[in-house]
């Protein structure tokens, strides 16, 4: 029977989110018709948790299989399509796997992958997926000549679903894990303070429209006074402005908090398609017309240098009050 397979990657020793998103469509995809849902994860620890999730099935790989490369992956997912039957998989858009994986996949598969998508549906029995184009200034739906179905999403594009402890489905093992061919020379991560821009309640972020990069300063500071994280449009990113781990939109990270403060940013689709999930979004722009201004449910006309140390001096006012 035809199904749906989301592949949850594991790194350092917990499920990424991203897993329990897409399992979140998966359910909905199911509800349409596509069928049973399944995962497969490195690892016994994480079964229940991902069944708690949505998963009917839980596909368990080695655990010597998280963190690896993407071809050490592919023996263990098509041992679980086998098993399953799935014809439709769902990966993160990850750096570190499901940017190789789904097409290395879809080339084994002899068919395609649809990265970076922002909506699933059925449709005669089939998927129709939504994704952005021409730079993110329209959105185009595409369909599948293939027998297997691919997509990719970027972390925040969907719903988790809350874990329903209740939940009961199968755990099967998967003893299968390639000899990956890529030797990794070495890892550095970003060390960064506080929150995680993709994990942020508040995010501050500051675009080109600031005219000094030294203006992140003050965003640092609302940001930190507010528990919140800063972020960058491209144009300021690539100005060398600001790091470009910290860009938000269609090339950079995806996030949906509850609260967006965008400071001198136009508001280009690029930059929208990483920050429209946010559920209130406040704009200072001295242009009226500014399309982020717009969609905004907030906006401050004026000079953000104006606005912004007024603003900081409120908010810590406010906070030592209690």
């Amino acid at each position: 029977m035809p199904g749906v397979l989301v592949i949850a990657e594991v790194a350092d020793g917990k499920v990424l989110p991203v897993a329990f998103e897409l399992l979140g469509a998966a359910r909905s995809l199911s509800a349409e018709g596509a069928g049973p849902v399944s995962a497969l994860v490195p690892g016994q620890a994480h079964a229940q948790e991902l069944i708690a999730r949505g998963a009917d099935v839980v596909y368990v790989a080695p655990e010597a299989l998280a963190g690896q490369m993407y071809d050490a992956w592919l023996p263990a997912v098509d041992a679980a399509l086998e098993q399953s039957g799935a014809d439709i998989v769902l990966l993160g858009q990850t750096a570190s796997l499901g940017r190789d994986l789904g097409p290395a996949l879809a080339f084994t598969h002899r068919t395609a992958v649809a990265p970076e998508v922002v909506a699933l549906k059925l449709e005669n029995g089939r998927l129709r997926v939504t994704r952005p184009c021409y730079g993110g200034n329209a959105r185009a739906e595409h369909t599948f000549a293939g027998k297997l179905q691919i997509a990719s999403a970027k972390p925040k594009t969907f719903d988790a679903l809350e874990p329903d402890a209740s939940r009961t489905g199968e755990v099967k093992t998967i003893d299968a894990i390639g000899q990956s061919r890529i030797t990794v020379l070495s890892v550095e991560k970003v060390e960064s303070e506080g929150v995680r821009l993709e994990d942020a309640d508040v995010v501050v972020a500051g675009g080109r429209g600031l005219g000094d990069p030294s203006a992140f300063t003050m965003l640092e500071e609302l940001a930190k006074l507010l528990r919140g994280a800063v972020g960058a449009s491209r144009a300021a990113c690539d100005l060398g402005w600001y790091p470009p781990s910290s860009q938000v939109g269609l090339t950079g990270k995806t996030v949906s908090p509850t609260l967006y403060i965008a400071v001198a940013i136009s508001g280009a689709s690029q930059h929208m398609a990483g920050m429209s999930g946010s559920k209130n979004i406040v704009a200072i722009n001295k242009d009226p017309e500014a399309n982020m201004v717009k969609v905004a449910k907030y906006a401050v006309i004026d000079d953000y240098r104006k606005v912004l140390p007024a603003f900081i001096e409120e908010v810590k006012k406010l906070k030592a009050q209690g």
